[in-house]
């Protein structure tokens, strides 16, 4: 179980460390200028946390514990990562006026990098937790 426990938060600490990264960086130049009209004055920290909880949960359970490499890992996390942020992006632009196409690609770029990155830590992680703890 340490094992696990200590790959979930490796994976959860490189996930939202470059996610941190991205959001400082690209909020003024990417979000704020199409969707100011329906951001939030303050991140909702409550969700935001749900949300990390969550999504890591989700990285550990479909690509990082059953990969049998790196690759493998990277891989599935890159798809994960894909099919959860075009999810979120696409039904944003399906439905709000102000939602713009390179949101949209911009966005599911992003996401498809920082799951197969944060997969692939977590699965080194796991392998480091497996062979120093059993």
């Amino acid at each position: 179980m340490l094992k696990y426990i200590i790959a979930y938060l490796a994976t959860g600490l490189v996930f939202a460390a470059v996610d941190a990264v991205w959001l400082i960086f690209s909020n003024e130049r990417l979000y704020r200028p199409t969707l100011n009209p329906v951001l939030a004055d303050e991140v909702n920290l409550k969700a935001a946390a749900v949300f990390y909880v969550v999504y890591i949960l989700g990285i550990m359970l479909l690509a990082v514990s059953p990969a049998t490499s790196w690759t493998k890992a990277m891989t599935t996390g890159a798809i994960v990562g894909a099919m959860c942020y075009a999810t979120y992006d696409l039904t944003n632009q399906a439905t709000l006026k102000v939602w713009a196409t390179k949101i949209t690609v911009a966005d599911i770029m992003w996401g498809t990098f920082v799951t197969a990155l944060a997969a692939t830590a977590g699965y080194h992680a796991l392998r480091w937790a497996s062979a120093k703890f059993g």
